[in-house]
């Protein structure tokens, strides 16, 4: 992250924090029920959800080491540390880092990065197929009103169901599968025709900018020889099934995590397809994921999903918001910190060296598509 970034971050967090020190007094919240909350929780169940985590980065080595396999053979565990060290930079940079783990199995392998991105963007794909696929199975078994509920703090899904109900509810249980399958068939048609998807894509884009034409047009190209990667329908069978077996994994670990809070009636009582919509919530704030800010925003987010879904009180909602955080997101930090030090590798200089590096290789995408 640039300095100015920087800067930036730690005056919003001043900010923030002089904001809750000036409304400490007209904030009713219960510190005290919070950290019974804390001290009352099962932390053998919260452990349990921890090793399910842990084992979902094993999932990630194994399917990115299977998706280079036409490319070249590694072990299925040889890239776990490029996984970690990954999801640590981002856990503590920030979405800016995103690039460090393309970046890192570059590195580890000799391969080019621009095949590793196109690596990335295929299991990113597949990911959000898998919590697509989880989300809509999850929606058939909640209520309708339970959903508009849910969905209520969010200012546009709340005005449409006001107005349309019925389609509220079809996006809000269908809305992230219909898009999955949309990108599916994307990537189906660059698979199979990437020469014409990116003239399509160039003639369309040309009355706008005949640069910008040329760009998108050679990135589709690109994209196109990276799929490569999957050259028969078993490559994606396998490469699916493990993405759906790590995210259950994850959908496992936010039904541990809630009924751990055992002095909450509402949380020990959840059911998993309402820890499907916490998920979402979750995985919406850490879109945007800043370093500290974010994780404030994340755990706000499903403590309001929480009270919204289950009715638990803000307390519990916001221990159990902020263990998940713990678990899912944060927990990998320390070994990711110490796999880097054995490693020898420094994650703010990776992070700023794989930027750097993605930067070149867009400009070097841009003056190839205008030449």
């Amino acid at each position: 992250m640039k300095k100015k970034q920087w800067i930036l971050v730690w005056v919003v967090i001043a900010a923030l924090a002089a904001l809750a020190y000036g409304g400490r007094h007209r904030i009713h919240f219960d510190f005290g029920a919070f950290r019974a909350q804390l001290a009352m929780a099962d932390w053998r169940r919260i452990l349990l959800g921890v090793a399910c985590i842990y084992a979902g980065y094993v999932f990630r080595s194994v399917r990115w080491a299977w998706l280079l396999r036409h490319t070249k053979r590694v072990g299925p565990l040889s890239l776990l540390g490029t996984q970690v060290m990954g999801f640590t930079a981002v856990a503590l940079i920030g979405r800016v880092a995103d690039p460090v783990r393309p970046y890192l199995v570059s590195k580890k392998t000799g391969l080019p990065l621009g095949g590793q991105i196109a690596v990335y963007i295929v299991e990113r794909l597949m990911d959000a197929g898998s919590m697509a696929l989880i989300f809509s199975t999850a929606m058939i078994w909640i209520p309708a009103d339970e959903i508009l509920k849910a969905t209520s703090h969010s200012g546009w899904s709340a005005q449409l169901a006001v107005h349309h109900r019925f389609l509220a509810l079809l996006i809000a249980r269908f809305g992230g599968l219909v898009l999955t399958l949309l990108g599916a068939l994307f990537l189906i048609a660059v698979r199979l025709s990437g020469g014409a998807v990116a003239a399509l894509f160039e003639q369309l884009l040309r009355p706008i900018s005949k640069n910008l034409a040329h760009s998108v047009g050679h990135k589709v190209r690109t994209f196109h020889s990276g799929l490569d990667i999957m050259r028969s329908f078993s490559d994606f069978l396998i490469a699916a099934a493990l993405s759906l077996a790590m995210w259950l994994l994850i959908a496992f670990t936010y039904l541990a995590v809630c009924r751990a809070f055992v002095a909450s009636p509402q949380l020990t009582a959840i059911t998993p397809p309402k820890c499907v919509l916490l998920m979402i919530a979750s995985g919406g704030a850490s879109i945007l994921q800043l370093p500290v800010i974010g994780w404030f925003s994340q755990i706000g987010l499903v403590a309001v999903a929480l009270a919204a879904v289950l009715g638990a009180s803000a307390e519990a909602a916001t221990a159990c918001g902020a263990t998940l955080l713990l678990v899912t997101f944060l927990g990998i930090v320390p070994v990711g910190l110490v796999w880097a030090q054995l490693e020898h590798v420094s994650l703010r200089k990776v992070a700023v060296e794989s930027e750097h590096a993605e930067e070149e290789l867009t400009i070097q995408e841009g003056t190839g598509a205008a030449e």
